[in-house]
């Protein structure tokens, strides 16, 4: 069940490990959509607008649990790499100690504050009731969310990516209907949709680790292994907590776009929360992409083969740029199409609003694609802190876009927003990116530990 990305062709691997997670992915995005196609059909826009305006913080709080599981990930697939099966372990069962920290820590400061970051991003006064009923509990599921990633992500950092995918669907299914019986059959609202995203992923999370406990025994952790190490500690949390950083200060960006965006209005938010479900459904093939190069590029640098990196990064760039073009076809053509499966007809304004910002993100899918392969390529060789640098420059663009690109231009600034902060990532990373190879190349060339 485990696979090995350090022989064989790149493109191959890169292709077989992706497509699982990609079906996951797209499943996930798939219960979100229908999440909010049903907040919108059966609760109206402006629960839809509820869901939405929690979206930027939403982000910036379970992508810093999902980053720091990331980043636990990263020194596993370098014991996998490397054959250390008796280390992998012990990294294993600290990652088990620090995420019950984790999950305590961020649920209770979460749930403490999250009624004021509402009030100071200007939630529209007719959905902030709404916002903070969803939020909240989102928030306390904050260790069903760790979790899921952290069990998914060790099965992924050994080469399973299927079993993740499998559960993922389950909770899907699970998700959808729940999502009905909570809206339609009882009095919830979006307080339903929040606890049927809780509920699914908690499911999800403890099919991972039933299926890690029973079915992996290179996983199945000894007596004298559960021992804390500060040492193991020490560098988990120097891969996790830049990456959960880096979503966190992507994610502040995201925040200030947003509140400029509920400056606009209910309609406008109810615009972004719908063409946002859509455009993450779309751009669900370059997360996969990037869970996958984190893989190659861990394990690799973990059995010391350098130069399959690069062949690795050209072959994934390669199927980047071709899906880049499939999604800009699929928003010029069927962007209305979709726009109507959250609105009415008659709800003009949002429809045109929807399509435009679909067609203004695709476009610039590309520089996206190369966003989410350099990172996470560069996280899994092992150098985590880039990824607070790249997301310090998209925080930068999408700041901007906050302060002075919206108050101009008003929902064309909202709309090219995020494009812009994967264009200005891409400054940094692309160049990153050949400075961490030296940086390891050299240390091959001195005889040093490279990981």
């Amino acid at each position: 069940m485990t696979k090995d990305m350090t022989t064989g062709s790149p493109m191959k691997l890169i292709l077989s490990f992706s497509v699982p997670l990609l079906m996951g992915y797209l499943f996930q995005q798939f219960y979100n959509l229908v999440d909010t196609v049903i907040v919108g059909r059966f609760l109206g826009t402006d629960a839809l607008a509820a869901v939405g305006a929690t979206g930027a913080i939403n982000f910036l709080v379970i992508g810093f649990c999902m980053g720091i599981c990331s980043g636990f990930s990263i020194p596993v697939s370098h014991k996998f790499g490397a054959g250390d099966y008796s280390g992998m372990r012990r990294v294993v069962a600290n990652c088990v100690w620090l995420g019950i920290v984790f999950a305590f820590v961020t649920m209770t400061v979460t749930t403490i504050y999250c009624r004021q970051i509402l009030v100071w991003m200007k939630t529209p006064e007719n959905i902030i009731e709404g916002s903070y009923a969803y939020i909240i509990i989102i928030f306390l599921g904050i260790p069903a969310s760790i979790l899921y990633n952290m069990t998914a992500g060790i099965l992924r950092a050994v080469g399973d990516s299927r079993t993740p995918v499998l559960f993922l669907v389950l909770s899907s299914f699970i998700n959808i209907g729940l999502d009905l019986f909570f809206i339609t059959q009882t009095p919830l609202g979006v307080k339903g949709a929040a606890l049927a995203t809780v509920l699914s992923q908690l499911l999800s999370g403890i099919g991972c680790l039933l299926f890690i406990v029973f079915r992996f025994d290179i996983l199945k952790i000894r007596k004298d292994e559960w021992a804390p190490n500060r040492h193991l500690m020490g560098t988990l949390c120097g891969m996790g907590v830049p990456m959960g950083l880096q979503y966190s200060i992507t994610a502040i960006g995201s925040v200030i776009l947003q509140s400029a965006t509920n400056t606009l209005g209910s309609a406008a938010v109810a615009s972004v929360a719908a063409a946002g479900r859509i455009n993450g459904f779309l751009a669900t093939p370059f997360d996969a992409m990037g869970s996958t190069m984190a893989t190659y590029g861990g394990q690799n640098v973990g059995a010391g083969k350098l130069e399959r990196l690069g062949q690795g990064l050209r072959s994934c760039v390669l199927l980047g740029a071709g899906y880049s073009v499939i999604a800009l076809l699929v928003a010029i053509l069927f962007g209305e199409n979709l726009a109507h499966l959250f609105v009415e007809a008659t709800d003009v304004e949002i429809i045109a609003n929807i399509r435009l910002f679909l067609i203004c993100s695709t476009a610039l899918f590309f520089p996206l694609a190369l966003v989410n392969i350099i990172r996470f390529l560069i996280q899994g060789m092992g150098f985590p802190v880039f990824a607070i640098l790249a997301g310090v420059f998209e925080m930068i663009a999408r700041a901007t876009a906050g302060f002075v690109t919206v108050p101009l231009f008003g929902f064309y600034g909202v709309c090219f927003g995020s494009p812009s902060a994967w264009v200005l990532a891409d400054f940094f990373l692309i160049p990153a990116y050949f400075h961490v190879r030296k940086v390891l190349e050299k240390r091959v060339s001195e005889k040093k530990e490279i990981i």
